[in-house]
Order: structure tokens, then sequence, then C-alpha cells
């Protein structure tokens, strides 16, 4: 498919890893209501994707705050996701995190989202879902590129905003910022406030 913005978050129910540390089912359908920031990352053991993960962890309350709950999946089990858990930061490991780890043995998931790269492993993708279940802002990095947690908050303090003004956030917008109203006169008078040469 590709761009999965605008359209219905494919569903899924997959065992993981869930935050208390048990293994369980996590069900896409279960978070309507919600919404979901919900990332893939290639591998478990690997490189940049525990600096990744430890990152969202840093800042899951922040997201909570928002109505915002994070998923992670990879391809690995649910028992490489727990004994990488289990391993303390300081030897590789991500330790105790907050949000849950979808196993996606059979890499369904991953073609669903269509980030699954020759058939072994996700890309970095992040999928913004709203609580309707739609996918609202997606990002698909490659392998070695490492993605910014700030600005996966940043587009959901934006789609809230949007949500709840009525209005659309331009370049750069950020909490506490303006928006713009999405009209002629709006576009006209938000970047007279902003770009005309004084």
């Amino acid at each position: 498919m590709g761009t999965l913005v605008t359209h219905a978050a494919p569903t899924f129910t997959a065992q993981a890893v869930l935050a208390d540390g048990t293994i369980g089912e996590v069900s896409l359908a279960a978070y309507r209501g919600k919404t979901v920031v919900l990332f893939f990352y290639p591998l478990d053991f690997t490189f940049v994707c525990p600096s990744e993960i430890l990152a969202f962890d840093r800042m899951v309350e922040e997201f909570r705050q928002r109505n915002t709950e994070i998923i992670g999946v990879s391809v690995d089990s649910v028992y490489t996701h727990y004994a990488w858990r289990d391993t303390p930061v300081d030897r590789g490991g991500i330790g105790p995190i907050r949000f849950p780890l979808v196993a996606d043995l059979d890499k369904n998931i991953a073609r669903a989202y269509d980030v699954l790269l020759n058939e072994q492993v996700a890309l970095r993708g992040l999928f913004l879902i709203d609580t309707h279940g739609v996918v609202r802002h997606q990002l698909i990095n490659d392998l070695p590129l490492g993605r910014s947690v700030d600005e996966a908050l940043r587009m959901v303090d934006a789609l809230h905003f949007t949500e709840q003004h009525g209005e659309v956030c331009p370049a750069n917008w950020k909490e506490g910022d303006e928006g713009m109203t999405a009209t002629a006169d709006g576009v006209a008078t938000y970047l007279g406030k902003r770009y005309a040469k004084k």
C-alpha cells in the first residue's frame, strides 16, 4: 500500500511483552479512543534500536498525559523481547520499559504496514494513529537512522491541536504556538505576522 495516512490502521492481535513484564496479547483495536504511536524497529540486541526504545520510555508519561500510548514492534519472539528487557541497560539491554513490545515473528504486521525489508526485518516505521483508528502521520527511516522522539511528541501535539481548534499547524509549529486558519485570509494573516519583512 505504501502510504497509510488517511487510511484505517491495519489491525492486529499478537503476543507481546507487556509493560509489567508479563507475556500476553496486544490488540490494536483495544486502544480505540486513545491516540497510538506505533513504531517498528529492526531487531532486539542491536545498536540504534535500544537508544530509540529508551528514549520513548523516558518520555512515556509525556505521551500518556496526552491520551497517547506507545507500542513497539519487531520480528523477534516474545522470549527475545523478554530477555532483552531483562538485560541491564549498561550491558546493552533496555531494562523494564513501560510500554509493550509486540512479537511479529511471522512478519505479517510489518507487511501490513509496508515496512518489511527484504522479508527479513522491519524498517524504522512510525505511525501516529488517531482515536478512531486512522493513520494521521507516518515516518519511515532506513536502518541506521534513529528517529526523534521529540518530533513524535510534537506530531501528537499537532494532531490534537487540529482536532481541538480546527486550525492547521504550519511549519515548525510546536505546543503553545499559534495555528493557522485554513483560508486565503488565514494564510495571509499568518504569513504576514511571521515572514513579512519589517
